[in-house]
């Protein structure tokens, strides 16, 4: 104690010697203050490159410091420790999943940055009976939850596209894919989470307890709380997956047939579409691994269409319901307008369709072609107005598939909880659009943020009603207009549960603004 009372009184003397500022002092005793803290695990003060960077690789933002903790209480004692430095302190908490934030939205400039990964040694625990769920920390990945429910027969209902993902991470946005229009997204399955909020309190809620913050913390950005448990629900998983893709020439059929499906009682369990702009007039990673229904007939399959749609579609099935599988396939697309010599189909185990991407990912990977800038545009678009949106984009914005696939399925409205924090447009149907590119070469980030840029100037001037998934604003009317009428209870919810804007700094939605701290007022560091 008498060493760091020296410490303090030399950096205060320098101070009025103008050899360091007021900065230079509260930064020296924020470490000091944050190693003294008791925790099951650590702070790591030095080497914090990796907390600075992110899947996006668009935005460096380094931490001072970078938690491990080693229980959930680790993860309170710091944000509450933050919360009782006051409004003077700039510091803010930033919680890290798996790091697949775009534009720096796990990161947090000269804060902290929680590695919530450390708390998967937390146990999982698997409840099967007549509602089975399980209990999965907020930095599980999603596919170690897969694997663990996979010994019981289970699995989770919703998805997201990629697996190698934290359960918190993707609580936080909303999680979803092609089992979406069924289940409705991730938020829509869980039944209960555990928050550390910023004030440092531990709060367990669900629909019955503590609801608001429960409702708030699902796709609130991170806002709220940080989820450091959630309580999944489960189903019955199938051994097996018949994964089809189809070829459409015409957007008109290729939405009509979507929206057919994703309506029907009896249909397929996985529904997703892809845009293909074809100026190359080379038409082979579409069905790469992927067998045809008519060998001949796909041999002799050309096109001169510049833009194309492929429907992806799967049924799951156990080995022993093979053939009810194949009637009940090939009932479901007789009803579709795709074109007949592109169908392709393959079996797969269900994990092995699940977690397909990263299968991709180990190939680009080992091309060094994974870790890149990824400038990627997610939209929401109301049913009422996407042919004019893709009339516009597809036909005249976009020349190529910009290094990337591009994403477009339908989900339902009334699959989602519009009590969330997540805003979706105001109709029962609507479209999720994905242009998810890779930026490669020395001027294509630049490029493929002007394209986006192009979208959405588009898209505002058509009066399009497009929404971001996984938004990226950086000014508080952006906002404002993203969440519309619902902003004032977002902001309250805000001041209820986060009230010094201490958490997820990086999404840039409230921004910590420490009043200016006067000379006389450094006494309390001594």
């Amino acid at each position: 104690m008498r060493q760091l009372l020296l410490q303090y009184l030399k950096l205060f003397l320098l101070l009025g010697l103008g050899a360091v500022t007021a900065e230079h002092v509260l930064k020296h005793d924020v470490l000091a203050s944050l190693g003294t803290l008791p925790l099951d695990g650590h702070f790591s003060f030095h080497d914090l490159s990796a907390a600075a960077m992110d899947f996006g690789n668009l935005s460096s933002f380094p931490p001072v410091a970078v938690l491990h903790p080693g229980s959930v209480a680790d993860i309170a004692t710091t944000v509450r420790h933050v919360f009782l430095m006051g409004e003077h302190s700039a510091l803010t908490v930033a919680a890290r999943g798996h790091g697949h934030s775009l534009y720096g939205q796990s990161q947090a400039a000269g804060g902290i940055v929680i590695r919530m990964e450390s708390l998967r040694s937390v146990k999982m625990q698997v409840h099967p009976g007549a509602s089975p769920y399980v209990d999965a920390s907020g930095g599980e990945l999603w596919i170690n939850v897969l694997n663990k429910t996979l010994k019981y027969g289970l699995a989770p209902k919703s998805w997201t596209d990629y697996l190698h993902l934290t359960v918190g991470g993707t609580l936080s946005n909303a999680g979803v894919s092609g089992q979406t229009f069924r289940h409705g997204p991730q938020i829509s399955n869980v039944n209960e989470l555990e928050i550390v909020t910023g004030r440092g309190d531990i709060v367990t809620c669900s629909p019955e307890q503590n609801s608001d913050l429960f409702r708030a913390a699902l796709g609130g950005l991170g806002q709220f709380g940080i989820i450091t448990r959630a309580r999944i629900a489960l189903e019955p998983a199938p051994q097996m997956v018949r994964w089809i893709r189809v070829l459409y020439l015409d957007f008109m059929s290729f939405t009509e047939d979507q929206e057919m499906l994703i309506s029907a009682e009896k249909t397929f369990d996985y529904i997703e579409g892809f845009v293909i702009i074809n100026r190359t007039g080379i038409l082979n990673n579409w069905r790469s691994s992927f067998n045809p229904q008519d060998p001949e007939r796909a041999s002799r399959f050309e096109t001169d269409r510049k833009v194309l749609f492929c429907l992806e579609m799967t049924k799951n099935f156990n080995p022993e319901e093979a053939d009810i599988m194949e009637q009940e396939v090939h009932a479901l697309l007789s009803q579709l307008r795709y074109t007949p010599a592109s169908l392709f189909h393959t079996d797969v185990t269900y994990i092995e369709f699940l977690d397909r991407v990263h299968s991709s990912e180990m190939k680009l990977r080992a091309k060094g072609l994974w870790e890149v800038p990824h400038p990627w545009l997610n939209l929401i678009i109301p049913r009422s107005t996407i042919h004019t949106f893709a009339e516009q984009v597809f036909g005249k914005i976009l020349e190529d598939n910009n290094n990337g696939p591009i994403l477009l399925y339908p989900v339902k409205k009334s699959r989602w909880d519009n009590r969330t924090s997540v805003v979706i447009p105001d109709e029962e149907v609507f479209y999720l659009v994905g242009f998810l590119s890779s930026a490669i070469g020395p001027h294509s980030i630049e490029h493929t943020l002007n394209l986006n840029n192009q979208i959405i100037e588009f898209s505002n001037k058509a009066s399009i009603g497009v929404k971001q998934y996984l938004p990226n604003y950086t000014t508080e009317p952006e906002w404002k207009a993203h969440y519309g009428a619902r902003w004032d209870a977002f902001q309250q919810r805000k001041n209820t549960y986060d009230p010094l804007a201490i958490l997820a700094p990086g999404q840039k939605i409230f921004q910590k603004k420490p009043a200016s701290l006067p000379l006389s007022s450094l006494q309390y560091l001594l």
